[in-house]
């Protein structure tokens, strides 16, 4: 019995480890001075590993030959490749890249700093970088300083004081000298020159100057005997930078580069071609191999000219498996200029392959054979209504093929009163075609809640280009009542020119866009459900929301998020008041749609309806000018809260 009492296992191994590595001592020591060794080694309490070195750690100035960063048990070993620069400081801003070998704890906000000449500059700016049109927080994207206040400085020269944005968008430019103005400019640096020389590159940039400076603050430190008794107040002292506010805003001007992305000929009598940016003219097609005069297609194009299908009439030419032709169109050459370019194409067509499992259909008796009836051909038409249909919706109609022509008289429109179909004069509705769309056609009406309708078309209704007519059709259809939907109205304040609304959906995507009129946005039959709302300043009254561009000047429009959910119900009219300014920019997006959300930042369901409040957050994030973050250099991190834009 006392043999049969233990039990045979694994030892437990003790707690999880949740401490990350703790800095131990360095070559040189940090905040030397008169350093001329290119190498630096760091030493840490316990085995780490230097997660994406590459990417996470930034030295200051920047070099343009990549330094060797190495993980060796406990230490870190660093060699520059780059000479040393006199009279200069340098920093090495591990952000979180310093993690323990076992569990993966990052070592957050850890950087070594040293000088090569006599003294060390000591001062920093910090502040948030969020994406201009939806206030995500950006990760990973260079933050720099310019002691030169030119604007030709940011596209020619390297950054003289360069950070990265962490995982909330917070960034810190280390090292500044005191008494100097610098310009703060954000680069997604994609050919590693520190400069922005590219026009696909992201970018972010403030007009005005920074002067750091630094204020002496004290805290308090308690130590307690028991859960109640005091023992020991330690008042420590630190420094608090400044300005610790800067809100950046990135953005992509747009100038992608402008080439064909596509060409593909799917269908015999259709050849397809996508671009990769808009253009305001056309390009210019002339056949090669085949004989054709100048209307041998019918154009088909998007709004901005970018996606282009030309339907070819002719079956002569259409039955050519390959066809070539000359195009000539816009395109970006090696000196980033839009030039004329002359493109020879080859456009075959494959068929789809049979299928040889189908089974052939035996040849029946000659007495059995009958005269071969051969099916009209129709051209192919989809009505699009449902059995439910709602109150604010058109009904669209698609056709396969470019419409030739088409009969307005053989639409019928009815509403069902009593027992009685009544029909509806073509003066009342409208059918006209869809501009965003190409082969569609949209009937719209002012539709009664509840009310019956049916729409008949006769045959012959429509016409292709090929001479096809559509077939007689018809569908009965009823409107959904009132109390299927639900109303919104914001009466916002804060805005003094145009803007414009977006009601978006749980992914951050818009449902319906309207303007701002009398200082509010009204929004009606919305399905019941949750939303969420963005508002953009509409600056050049266009509706459309804009990027910024460097060389102009011109900052991308401004954006705000109402800081919570919209739950609507069915049958419900929602008034919602909506002051752009109440909430600090960095807060007003809520968590629930927010896409850049680090482990350690997502909180349970309960404290993510908390935080969308917009009425009960505190002074803008959870860290303020409390001291914290301190790295090898001995300067704590004081991420910022950010005031409201205005």
């Amino acid at each position: 019995m006392l043999f049969s009492c233990a039990n045979m296992s694994r030892p437990s191994g003790g707690p999880k480890d949740e401490t990350p590595p703790r800095y131990i001592k360095s070559r040189p020591m940090p905040n030397s001075c008169n350093i001329n060794d290119k190498r630096i080694e760091i030493e840490f309490d316990e085995i780490i590993q230097v997660d994406k070195p590459s990417e996470k750690v930034i030295i200051s100035p920047p070099q343009i030959n990549m330094p060797k960063i190495q993980a060796q048990g406990k230490k870190v070993r660093i060699e520059l490749q780059d000479s040393l620069l006199p009279n200069t400081t340098y920093t090495m801003d591990f952000s979180d890249a310093i993690v323990d070998n076992n569990e993966k704890n990052p070592l957050k906000g850890f950087s070594l700093s040293f000088s090569t000449g006599p003294s060390l500059d000591s001062l920093q700016i910090s502040g948030i970088l969020l994406n201009a049109e939806n206030l995500e927080p950006i990760t990973g994207m260079l933050v720099g300083a310019y002691s030169n206040l030119d604007d030709t400085a940011f596209t020619t020269l390297p950054m003289e004081r360069v950070s990265s944005s962490d995982a909330l968008g917070h960034f810190t430019i280390r090292n500044l000298k005191a008494n100097i103005p610098y310009r703060i400019f954000a680069l997604k640096d994609g050919n590693r020159n520190y400069r922005f020389d590219a026009p696909t590159e992201d970018i972010a940039f403030l007009d005005t100057s920074f002067v750091s400076y630094a204020e002496p603050k004290q805290y308090a430190d308690t130590i307690y005997t028991d859960s109640l008794t005091v023992d020991t107040i330690i008042y420590i002292d630190y420094n608090s930078f400044y300005p610790n506010d800067i809100l950046l805003m990135a953005f992509n001007e747009q100038k992608k580069n402008r080439y064909m992305e596509d060409k593909s000929r799917v269908s015999r009598n259709k050849l397809d071609f996508i671009f990769s940016t808009p253009h305001d003219s056309l390009p210019s097609i002339t056949p090669l191999n085949f004989e054709a005069d100048s209307n041998w297609y019918v154009l088909e194009k998007n709004l901005t000219n970018d996606t282009l299908s030309y339907w070819i009439k002719d079956s002569l030419v259409f039955n050519i498996d390959t066809l070539k032709i000359a195009m000539q169109y816009y395109r970006t050459d090696t000196l980033n200029n839009l030039s004329l370019y002359d493109d020879t194409l080859t456009m075959t067509y494959r068929a789809p392959k049979e299928n040889k499992n189908k089974k052939k259909k035996q040849p029946k008796a000659e007495s059995d054979t009958l005269p071969e009836v051969i099916p009209t051909v129709f051209a192919k038409m989809e009505l699009n209504v449902s059995n439910s249909h709602d109150v604010n919706k058109p009904i669209s109609i698609q056709f396969d093929t470019p419409i030739d022509s088409i009969n307005h008289s053989a639409f019928h429109l009815y509403e069902k009163q009593d027992t009685l179909w009544i029909n509806i004069p073509d003066t009342i509705y409208t059918l006209a075609p869809d501009s965003t769309r190409s082969r569609t056609y949209l009937l719209s009406h002012k539709w009664k809640p509840e009310g019956e309708y049916k729409i008949e078309i006769d045959s012959v209704a429509v016409t292709d280009m090929y001479g096809l007519h559509t077939d007689k059709t018809d569908k009965n259809f009823k409107i959904k009542s009132l109390q299927e939907y639900s109303n919104l109205y914001f009466a916002i304040t804060g805005i003094s020119g145009s803007a414009i609304v977006q009601l978006l959906d749980g992914s951050d995507k818009p449902v319906v866009n309207v303007p701002v009129v009398d200082g509010g946005a009204e929004f009606t039959y919305l399905k019941p459900g949750t939303y969420y709302a963005r508002l953009f300043i509409d600056s050049n009254n266009n509706g459309k929301y804009d990027t910024g561009n460097y060389a102009l000047k011109l900052q991308p429009e401004e954006v705000y998020y109402y800081p919570q959910a919209l739950e609507l119900r069915a049958y419900w009219n929602m008034e919602q008041d909506w002051n752009i300014y109440h909430t600090a920019i960095d807060m007003q997006k809520p968590n629930a749609i927010k896409k850049n959300k680090p482990k350690e930042e997502k909180k349970d369901k309960k404290e993510e309806e908390e935080n969308d409040d917009p009425y009960g957050y505190g002074s803008g994030n959870a860290y303020g000018n409390t001291p914290g973050g301190y790295g090898a250099s001995g300067g704590y991190g004081s991420n910022p809260s950010f005031p409201t834009r205005r």
